[in-house]
């Protein structure tokens, strides 16, 4: 059951800051995600995007400021306390991240399994055949991720995020090393999951095609900071060098 106030945003960084040894990768990190909203974190290589992502999924700790996520201030928290807020959201990795050894089938069994142990094996086996319907693969139930394509294994593991029906979404990277058509594929699932889920969703990319047609804001970092923020057609009209050169590509 979600249970954040109404108007309450799901996920919020105040003034976060991180550094490795004397490089401050998040210098002051503000912004939030309110509920149903798509936000996309656009920046170079290095800019924090994934550093920010994992800072909001409780895998880094800040050094300074506050991570509040779904109603709780995590910055805190330890492994067993973020258990019930993990539980509640879905990760598409850049690499999709499934378990080798085991099947499509057992992949998103242990997911389910994993975030509710009580369920019967009818409701696992009818969530499985309706989420590989979602993403147009339910030929693939007892094929082995390593006879995936990449844009199939993307899909699947889209397939494991949202059998969940998270409340929050992050992506990583979700259309990298993916050919256009096939990316397109991905960026078409990710606006039916947001039509059908309504998760609110941080997207981190340096795809503009992807940023242009899945944020609902987009959020350009550079040096650990939001230097602009807007939407997609507010950002390709500014006029700051560092965007400019960034845009430049699209």
């Amino acid at each position: 059951m979600k249970t954040e106030i109404a108007n309450q945003p799901v996920i919020a960084l105040k003034g976060v800051y991180k550094a490795y040894g004397k490089h401050a990768v998040l210098a002051g990190l503000d912004f939030v995600v309110n509920p149903g909203e798509q936000v996309v974190l656009l920046g170079r290589s290095g800019s924090g995007k994934s550093v920010a992502l994992k800072c909001i999924a409780g895998l880094t700790k800040v050094d300074a400021g506050s991570v509040h996520l779904m109603g709780h201030n995590i910055t805190f928290y330890d492994e067993k306390n973020l258990i019930p807020l993990r539980k509640r959201m879905g990760f598409l990795f850049q690499n999709a991240a499934l378990y080798d050894s085991m099947s499509v089938e057992e992949n998103l069994a242990f997911t389910l399994h994993h975030h509710d142990p009580n369920l019967s094996n009818q409701t696992v086996a009818q969530r499985i055949k309706t989420t590989l319907e979602n993403v147009g693969l339910t030929a693939a139930l007892h094929v082995m991720p390593a006879a995936l394509s990449g844009g199939m294994r993307k899909r699947i593991g889209l397939a494991r995020a949202i059998i969940i029906n998270p409340e929050v979404m992050l992506y990583d990277e979700p259309t990298a090393g993916l050919d256009t058509r096939t990316a397109q594929e991905i960026i078409d699932l990710m606006l039916r999951i947001k039509s059908e889920y309504h998760p609110a969703a941080i997207i981190i990319t340096h795809d503009l095609q992807c940023a242009a047609q899945t944020g609902d804001r987009i959020l350009v970092l550079s040096d650990g900071k939001i230097i602009l923020s807007g939407t997609f057609a507010e950002i390709t009209q500014s006029s700051l060098p560092e965007v400019q050169v960034f845009f430049n590509r699209f």
